[in-house]
């Protein structure tokens, strides 16, 4: 098989898939108990940081989470980040008329963008990290977001993840290929699988619960686990 795509690649493929990730009942359907994550994610955002004003969301696609996030916190300031100029063009609409808060859309990889010092109270980032490649850029990330947070501040992942031991990672992974041929067919399984396999590189809970923990988090939490999908928050 060929190296794994390119961000030119990845921004060419979401450019023309944003509607896919635009719906705030079902969330991305492909992923196991997505609106349920969602759901979770953003409720326990504000329950841990009541008072954020700012908010980061990275990989914002269309911009589910932080509309999600402004029902439970109104008025807050979304900054978007994406690759995917179509993208941030509905996120910003869309989460413009959910928060009376300024609204900022920051084309780019989450790897090249400065994020400042105590910049943000919330950081969110769903079904992004998967496309970072090596164990540097995984800490180094973590490191940049750490900084970027305000005390007291939180960060919250959800995502595909892998396994550490290959007899649970199998197990997951075929459960989860089940799960896609029931959510339409085996072409669909196929397909999908072959685009993880071009596209993601995603690590273990084990894996990012230790870097949250070497950048600097205070604590972590597993919020929500089922086949290979996780959800994760860390503060300060």
């Amino acid at each position: 098989m060929r190296e794994k795509s390119t961000v030119e690649e990845i921004r060419t493929r979401f450019d023309s898939d944003v509607e896919r990730f635009a719906n705030l009942d079902t969330g991305q359907s492909a992923a196991i108990d997505a609106a349920l994550v969602l759901d979770l994610m953003t409720a326990s955002a504000a329950r841990v940081t009541p008072n954020a004003r700012r908010v980061l969301d990275i990989g914002c696609g269309a911009g589910n989470y932080s509309i999600k996030l402004a029902r439970h916190l109104s008025g807050i300031e979304v900054d978007l980040i994406d690759l995917s100029r179509p993208m941030l063009d509905r996120a910003s609409e869309r989460v413009g008329h959910a928060t009376s808060g300024t609204v900022r859309a920051i084309q780019g990889d989450i790897r090249d963008l400065d994020l400042g010092t105590e910049q943000y109270d919330i950081v969110l980032a769903a079904a992004v990290l998967h496309h970072l490649r090596e164990d540097d850029e995984w800490s180094a990330v973590f490191r940049s977001i750490r900084k970027a947070l305000r005390p007291g501040g939180s960060f919250w992942i959800s995502d595909l993840v892998a396994h550490d031991h290959t007899g649970v990672h199998d197990l997951m992974w075929t459960r989860y290929g089940a799960y896609l041929s029931a959510l339409r067919d085996d072409d669909y399984r196929d397909h999908v699988f072959e685009y993880i396999a071009q596209e993601d590189s995603p690590r273990s809970v084990r894996y990012q619960i230790e870097r949250l923990r070497a950048a600097g988090f205070a604590w972590v939490e597993v919020l929500h686990k089922n086949g290979p999908f996780a959800a994760l928050g860390a503060g300060l």
